[in-house]
């Protein structure tokens, strides 16, 4: 959009148009900044859940709020190229990475001897 389309023609005010378009400008700004808070330890953890073939990737998009996509570059991001390489490879044939490619039976994101601690990513 160019700038004489976000003003009314009649009024001489900013167009609805121009209200949408800074509020995705803030939530972009808002999501790239989230993203880059990231500790280690969730790196850390968002790469472990990333390699681990049953942990479907909107256990992570729960967890730390990034889609698939995202996700794809964050580990592309993150790794070496040999090893993104290895894992997309990997994860492309994977069904349990999604959940709407799962069992039916499956309604779960933990394994079923997981501790219910409260804890949602708390282990044996």
């Amino acid at each position: 959009m160019t700038e004489e389309n976000l003003i009314c023609a009649y009024s001489g005010l900013p167009s609805p148009a121009s209200y949408i378009l800074e509020q995705q400008k803030q939530e972009a700004v808002l999501l790239k900044s989230k993203k880059a808070s990231f500790n280690e330890s969730d790196k850390d953890r968002i790469i472990q859940m990333a390699w681990e073939d049953r942990t479907p990737f909107e256990a992570i998009e729960f967890q730390f709020g990034l889609k698939e996509k995202e996700v794809v570059e964050f580990m592309r991001n993150n790794s070496r190229p040999s090893g993104f390489v290895m894992w997309r490879k990997r994860m492309k044939s994977r069904k349990t990475k999604h959940a709407a490619l799962r069992a039916a039976t499956v309604h779960r994101f933990k394994c079923s001897r997981q501790r219910g601690t409260g804890n949602k990513i708390a282990k044996r």
